[in-house]
């Protein structure tokens, strides 16, 4: 799919200039563009990221990240400095030549995610099936909440 960016005029009205009129959503172009190339443009090693889920119930903060076709051994988690990072490598292996070693293409995914200080870093785990990795951080006993009663006097 190509995408054809034509050009409006500068000035802002909106009365046909050429057969085209001006924009109505300034930016909108510029937006679409954007997102195809992000899904047609394929992997930067350097930039690919991943969405993840983040979510809390009274004793664990919870990132959920979705990696289906990853082995468990090429994801890797690390908590460093108030951030979680989440990587993981695919490699594919390409069609040799005649004579040659059989090269080995890779891409690389990778999440940062910041976490307050309310987590237990020695006890954080994770666990990886059917494609989505749960990363599971337990809060500190001083930070969950409590129940306090209200005594009568």
């Amino acid at each position: 799919m190509t995408l054809v960016r034509y050009s409006y005029p500068s000035f802002r009205t909106l009365s046909p200039v050429n057969g085209f009129g001006r924009s109505p959503w300034p930016g909108l172009e510029t937006e679409i563009d954007r997102l195809f190339q992000s899904a047609v443009g394929g992997f930067d090693s350097s930039s690919a990221r991943f969405p993840v889920d983040l979510y809390e119930d009274k004793e664990n903060t919870y990132v959920r990240a979705e990696l289906p076709g990853f082995n468990r051994s090429d994801i890797n988690v690390e908590m460093v400095d108030g951030y979680l990072t989440i990587s993981a490598v695919r490699k594919t292996a390409t069609p040799a030549q005649a004579g040659e070693a059989q090269p080995e293409d890779s891409f690389t995914l990778t999440r940062s995610v910041s976490i307050n200080d309310e987590v237990q870093t020695d006890k954080v785990s994770a666990a990886y099936e059917n494609g989505v990795l749960t990363v599971t951080l337990p809060k500190r006993e001083e930070t969950k909440p409590r129940k306090v009663t209200v005594a009568v006097k």
